[in-house]
């Protein structure tokens, strides 16, 4: 909730920031401060849907980014990037659960949060914006 109240209050500003900083501080809103909040609702957003949907489903979430960076902004290229990343990368966690901790097995979501974590934190600090 507080994550979409946050988008709320970063929409116009963000809105104005896509058009230059200079525009943006022009128009009287501070640049800094609403990359600042932009950012933390994101981090907000993405919590809480890992939080409801459960950590295997932020694979969902990190790869079509990591697809994204390996074949471009265009949606149609990257639709079967997604396809084969997505369950590649499930399968990955899967084998590196059983293995890391041998003889036990380290749960599954634990491992895809240990992978797909550093993805996002990439995409969600990088400069560009990213197109879905």
């Amino acid at each position: 909730m507080l994550g979409g109240v946050l988008v709320l209050l970063v929409a116009r500003p963000l809105a104005a920031l896509a058009l230059g900083e200079q525009v943006a501080t022009g128009l009287g809103h501070h640049p800094r401060r609403a990359r600042l909040g932009a950012v933390v609702a994101v981090a907000l957003l993405v919590g809480s849907a890992t939080a409801v949907a459960g950590p295997i489903a932020f694979v969902g979430l990190v790869v079509p980014f990591a697809a994204r960076a390996l074949v471009g902004p265009d949606l149609r290229r990257v639709l079967l990037p997604s396809v084969l990343l997505g369950p590649g990368v499930v399968l990955g966690a899967d084998v590196a659960s059983r293995l890391l901790v041998r003889p036990y097995e380290m749960p599954l979501g634990v491992v895809t949060a240990l992978i797909g974590a550093p993805v996002l934190v990439a995409v969600v600090r990088s400069r560009r914006v990213p197109t879905l």
